[in-house]
């Protein structure tokens, strides 16, 4: 479940190991470039961190992060198959 703190949307997601981390922000990669809306997020071996906000609402959740947050959501459990 996505936490709101610090205006900020905020979750992780854990893997198998570096590989499945990596093919799981490639895919992200691809959706953010699509939505035009790119997040701050940090990989650590097997784990991906988000923390989304948008800059040009003044660094606060909006609408566009709630929708991000969903697809990568969508994308992790359909990595998880």
């Amino acid at each position: 479940m996505w936490k709101e703190d610090d205006n900020k949307l905020k979750k992780s997601f854990t893997f198998k190991d570096f590989k499945e981390a990596f093919a799981f922000m490639t895919e992200i990669a691809e959706t953010v470039d699509e939505m035009d809306h790119h997040p701050f997020w940090t990989n650590t071996y097997n784990k991906v961190t988000f923390e989304l906000n948008t800059h040009d609402a003044g660094d606060i959740v909006t609408e566009k992060d709630r929708k991000l947050a969903a697809a990568i959501d969508e994308i992790f459990e359909k990595t998880k198959k």
